[in-house]
């Protein structure tokens, strides 16, 4: 680790909190925007939302692989600057339409930027690029927490003015961001690979491609969180509302405090499959205790949701470790944006069906529904180790001999 190198991981640190900020308040409050402000309805803005997640996860592969091959700093300021203009360009919407285009931009522009972002992690974070991708994250969770704050004065107020200033604040954290880039010296294009350069490479490497999908299927657990917990709590139980605030602080604060330390033993493919099994076996346990609350007197369901949700969040922080090592120690270097560019397809498709899947079962079903999800964690948990032995005897020598400790037993 050099001091420059050290110089940089701070700049980027800096500009993933001053984004995260924005982003914070946009997803807290975002919503209110279009439904107050543009005069959308919600099945309008709900529909635009989700087509945009589903056209933004095209993205990745191919500006990761831009990335690759042009340099990543750049791209990743286009992105930035993409990002800015088009949550600008929101203050301009009137109509469904309009709308849609915007959010798709927006959704393009976010995709592509973790994708562009992974070559210049791999660079600068040092010997272990995953733990400082894991600081990333507890850096975001921050920035995430903060901007939520902002948010809720914005809540409040109630009124245009305010939900303006919070969609020109998020433009404004996404321009300071790409200006901050500047600050980041600008690794140099990786040569392509003995195949020469493709964009379809990480498409072609089918074990990368199932490591990817068993992550993408684990990543369903982050809308158990956001989605399904708070309509569990209020809906399902007798616990009291404020269980539903308290539970996302205790699953932040958890994730703050033990993200870095929680990656400190994931430090080989063999090692991350295991914690993948370890958070099947975490999410598992926490489906049967939240569906436990149901039918209890509200001091013990609220008991029994925050017990689960410290388990979960557990399980949360050992599939997160073993995400960042996975999805570096598989992709060549030379093909880094385009193999991040397609794990954070896997995580998009994973985000984007959940909450349709989570609440059908969950919700409608009850009870057997969180069986049902949790067996599908403890299936994906245990899936994982046969994956990643086939993903690691697959890689070129060089790339296997550098993923220390391969999976010996798994």
């Amino acid at each position: 680790m050099t001091p420059d190198d050290g110089a940089v991981r701070r700049t980027l640190k800096l500009l993933v909190l001053v984004n995260t900020v924005g982003n914070g308040m946009y997803m807290t409050a975002g919503v209110l925007y279009f439904l107050r402000v543009t005069g959308l309805s919600a099945a309008q803005v709900g529909a635009g939302l989700s087509i945009a997640g589903l056209v933004a996860l095209s993205a990745g592969v191919p500006v990761g692989h831009l990335a690759d091959r042009r340099g990543a700093r750049g791209v990743y300021a286009a992105t930035l600057v993409a990002g800015g203009l088009g949550m600008a360009s929101f203050l301009l919407v009137h109509g469904f339409w309009q709308f849609l285009a915007v959010a798709c931009l927006c959704g393009l522009a976010q995709n592509a930027g973790a994708a562009a972002r992974g070559p210049i992690v791999r660079a600068y974070g040092g010997e272990r690029p995953q733990r400082f991708r894991a600081q990333l994250r507890v850096v975001t969770n921050i920035g995430i927490s903060a901007g939520a704050v902002l948010a809720g004065a914005v809540v409040q107020a109630d009124t245009r003015t305010a939900y303006v200033l919070l969609i020109a604040g998020n433009a404004v954290s996404f321009l300071a961001a790409a200006a901050m880039t500047l600050a980041v010296p600008s690794p140099a294009p990786v040569p392509p690979g003995p195949a020469g350069p493709s964009w379809t490479a990480a498409l072609r490497d089918r074990p990368f491609v199932l490591v990817t999908a068993l992550d993408g299927m684990m990543s369903i657990q982050f809308r158990v969180v956001t989605v399904l917990f708070p309509l569990w709590a209020v809906t399902h139980t007798a616990a009291p509302r404020w269980i539903v605030g308290a539970g996302m602080l205790a699953n932040t604060a958890l994730v703050v405090a033990c993200q870095v330390r929680a990656s400190r033993g994931v430090d080989s493919p063999s090692a991350a499959s295991a914690a993948m099994r370890r958070a099947g076996l975490a999410f598992v346990l926490a489906c049967g205790v939240f569906a436990a609350a149901q039918g209890t007197p509200g001091w013990a369901a609220a008991l029994l949701l925050l017990t689960g949700m410290t388990v979960h969040t557990l399980g949360e922080l050992w599939h997160s470790a073993a995400g960042f090592e996975l999805s570096y120690a598989l992709a060549p270097e030379h093909a880094t944006g385009q193999y991040l560019g397609l794990w954070g397809m896997g995580m998009g498709l994973g985000g984007a069906f959940a909450p349709a899947l989570l609440t059908t079962l969950c919700v409608s079903w009850g009870r057997p529904g969180w069986a049902v999800v949790g067996a599908l964690f403890l299936f994906t948990g245990l899936l994982s180790p046969a994956a990643t032995r086939w993903a690691v005897r697959t890689r070129p020598r060089a790339d296997a001999e550098a993923s220390a400790g391969v999976v010996a037993g798994g």
